[in-house]
């Protein structure tokens, strides 16, 4: 066996080496490696690691930031009694779907556990809900979406098993007898609690089957359960503590504060400029960049990239969700419970839920509560001035508590997601009628440049969990190429080494197989019980 395990990495040395030469052919200016990671976040370090397991340490991560991450994102914020400040999430924030005794566990939950994570179980049937005139019991309009999202859920599932043409979430809410009128404004922010408020979109702007499906291969597989993480190290603990078990200290392998401005590819490399004016030159390199970035087109591409894969970049969604955050020298709010709805009288998404870090379980005393918004009210929010918001985000507090004489604010504090130029969104939402084959157009590798990330998991889009299936793929693909055991690659649905694209797509119904959610039964796909 040992003598196997060196027989082994003296050929992967020799495959890694022939590919090194055949980078260095493609610009001798650069930076020589094997493989080029671009992003140092959850599918970032995820590639990286199946690098490493497969014993390929001729690797580089070039990152943006000034630490790993990515946007699991972290910043401090406010004051304790001692004047010591709090961690709060910016971007990812919950564990979502645990996993069940017997059953498989969701990947995050496992590291987690395995780095002590400080997390509290997400209990949503705390929640107490609010309008203009301050409480108001809706409970029995939350019960109903629920019932009529069940029948939905059910269609979504005739619809993915038929391979019938898919439609909005609305238009299967309105089949299921959902239908509210734009002005009850009640109905409309139970509605944003339960759809847009994970989504980032809209029913109107969001798929059926794909958003339905999206949402059952997580809880369905795993479990229905959502522990948020308050960790005072942050969440992204679980992502440098993973890099730490195979990166040195300050390894020279990660390149921090490094932008990404060019992308040159062929069939014999990948070459990765900065705006330093350095270059990497690579046999393979793994892009993970998010959605938003990609729209964005900061980065370019030689030669540009085909027309089947910026029409599926464009096809896909970049939702923002922006959490607004507020201590005071007090809570004032009930202590007990984790969640408080907000109907507007007038608009549609306008500071609806509200969080308390207060409450048993999180962090006890920090006197911290927050509003998120998504979408076009968080686009609106982000162009305005803190002190706008921050009056706004009052407004709303008083109305709420019309009995409370509520102070101002001792810390206030949002993040600007759509506009941070290494995000541009917080994660990605699948758009009615938008294909399975669109979105492997979206995945697919072009040759030696691979991507991966949140978004080009069909299973687990817009999920942590998604990133990290994805990065790990992408690089046992690229791990047994340089090594040349293809099949010994972990998800057994890829052709390994050249990911299926079309270079046509023709009509709009959902999927053309189920191969790419090989593992999991279809019922389980689309059924919501």
């Amino acid at each position: 066996m040992h003598s196997k395990r060196i027989l082994g990495a003296a050929l992967a040395a020799q495959t890694c080496s022939a590919a090194v030469s055949a980078a260095r052919g493609h610009d001798a200016q650069c930076t020589k490696t094997t493989v080029a990671i671009l992003g140092g976040g959850m599918a970032g370090v995820a590639a990286a690691q199946a690098l490493s397991n497969s014993s390929i340490d001729d690797f580089v991560i070039i990152e943006y930031q000034d630490k790993l991450g990515g946007r699991v994102h972290h910043t401090t914020f406010g004051k304790d009694k001692n004047g010591d400040p709090y961690t709060v999430e910016l971007g990812a924030n919950w564990v979502q779907g645990l996993g069940s005794p017997g059953g498989p566990e969701n990947p995050i939950w496992t590291l987690a556990k395995k780095w002590g994570l400080n997390n509290t179980y997400s209990n949503y049937s705390s929640i107490l809900t609010y309008n203009e005139t301050g409480y108001t019991d809706f409970s029995a309009l939350l019960d109903e979406y629920e019932t009529r999202f069940e029948t939905a859920s059910d269609l979504a599932g005739t619809i993915l098993k038929e391979n019938y043409q898919d439609m909005t979430v609305r238009s299967g809410l309105s089949l299921a007898d959902w239908k509210p009128k734009r002005d009850d404004m009640t109905a409309q922010a139970v509605e944003w609690w339960e759809w847009d408020w994970e989504d980032a979109y809209s029913p109107e702007q969001s798929s059926l089957v794909f958003g339905v499906a999206g949402s059952n291969l997580t809880f369905n597989q795993f479990s229905d359960e959502n522990n948020y993480v308050w960790d005072q190290r942050g969440f992204n603990r679980i992502i440098t503590g993973e890099a730490s078990t195979f990166l040195k200290e300050n390894d020279p392998r990660v390149h921090l504060n490094s932008k990404v401005t060019k992308i040159s590819y062929s069939d014999d490399g990948v070459t990765i400029y900065k705006d330093d004016g350095s270059c990497v030159s690579a046999a393979y390199a793994v892009c993970t960049f998010s959605l938003g970035v990609l729209q964005s087109e900061t980065v370019s591409f030689t030669p540009t990239l085909p027309d089947w894969k910026k029409t599926s970049i464009e096809k896909f969604s970049m939702g923002t969700y922006t959490k607004i955050f507020l201590q005071f020298n007090e809570t004032f709010w009930p202590e007990d419970t984790q969640y408080f709805l907000y109907a507007s009288p007038t608009t549609r998404g306008s500071y609806p839920v509200w969080q308390s870090l207060s409450a048993p379980g999180f962090i006890p005393d920090s006197n911290i509560i927050f509003v998120t918004l998504v979408h076009e009210q968080a686009y609106r929010a982000e162009r305005q001035t803190d002190e706008q918001t921050k009056e706004e985000v009052m407004k709303v507090l008083r109305e709420m508590y019309p009995d409370i004489t509520i102070p101002e604010p001792t810390a206030f504090m949002y993040p600007r997601w759509s506009t941070t130029p290494w995000a541009y969104g917080s994660y990605s939402n699948w758009p009615p009628s938008t294909t399975l084959e669109m979105h492997e157009n979206f995945r697919a590798n072009l040759n030696r440049l691979w991507f991966a990330g949140e978004a080009t998991s069909a299973q687990y889009f817009g999920f942590l969990h998604g990133a990290w299936f994805e990065g790990r793929n992408a690089g046992e693909q690229i791990a047994a190429l340089l090594q040349d055991e293809c099949a010994n690659i972990t998800d057994t649905s890829e052709a390994c080494g050249n990911l299926r694209h079309y270079e046509t797509l023709y009509g709009s119904s959902p999927l053309a197989d189920y191969s790419v959610f090989d593992g999991w039964s279809v019922s389980s796909f689309y059924s919501s019980s």
